[in-house]
């Protein structure tokens, strides 16, 4: 009997800021048993020696298997091949114009149009800010496409206490639309271990004129019943 093959994830890493987000969604997968295929451009090369200490090889490192964005003919570039789906963290406006329009022009967009042409699950996490119209239009043709545009936009109902616990809360969630459960994650509604949040008691808090308010602070805790838009 041929055994079932591991559940397979391409990760595409661009040339935006946000290398982090590609780099926790590796460590992720790994940790739930799926097989990563990793394509990095040279413009996410140059961000990944801006933004970290880890060499080209590290990187690699952390994928089960590695191509170079000009081996056309790679396997995640035919549709033949069987992946769950592709994830693109972080993707980069040009990136996103070349999935939209279907340039193909590397191995990442290659895939990435293989990806939306057998009607499998795209996720792209655009990181670029403010957006013109030209980014709105292309994330257009991509969603009209088939492709799920998430930019990796911080949730701080986590009321997280490091730059890390959002980083690995979006990439979790960029998994989630890919269907892949990393368990022990915080969840809106949901209590999950080390992240119980306890109500705040109302303090008061100094006006702009010296005068104090007792509405307490901030960043209290969401109303019962209410949901992050």
């Amino acid at each position: 009997m041929t055994e079932p093959r591991p559940r397979r994830l391409v990760v595409g890493i661009s040339g935006a800021t946000g290398i982090a987000y590609g780099i926790r969604v590796l460590e992720l997968a790994r940790t739930v048993g799926v097989e990563t295929h990793l394509v990095v451009t040279p413009a996410g090369q140059q961000t990944r020696a801006h933004e970290t200490d880890l060499s080209a090889r590290g990187l690699a490192e952390l994928a089960d298997v590695t191509y170079r964005p000009a081996d056309i003919g790679a396997a995640i570039a035919s549709g033949s091949f069987p992946v769950d789906g592709m994830l693109v963290a972080p993707c980069s406006a040009r990136t996103l114009a070349a999935v939209g329009y279907g340039t193909g022009d590397n191995l990442l967009t290659r895939a990435a149009d293989v990806t939306l042409k057998e009607r499998r699950r795209l996720v792209l996490m655009v990181r670029e800010t403010p957006l013109s119209l030209t980014h709105l239009r292309a994330m257009t043709a991509v969603t009209e496409a088939g492709g799920i545009v998430m930019p990796p936009v911080p949730a701080f109902y986590l009321r997280p206490a490091t730059v890390d616990e959002l980083v690995t809360h979006s990439a979790a969630r960029a998994l989630d639309l890919l269907g892949i459960d990393i368990g022990d994650q915080p969840r809106w509604g949901e209590v999950s271990a080390g992240h119980r949040h306890q109500p705040t008691p109302s303090q008061p808090t100094s006006t702009r004129d010296g005068a104090t308010s007792d509405q307490g602070p901030i960043f209290g805790p969401a109303p019962s019943g209410a949901f992050p838009s």
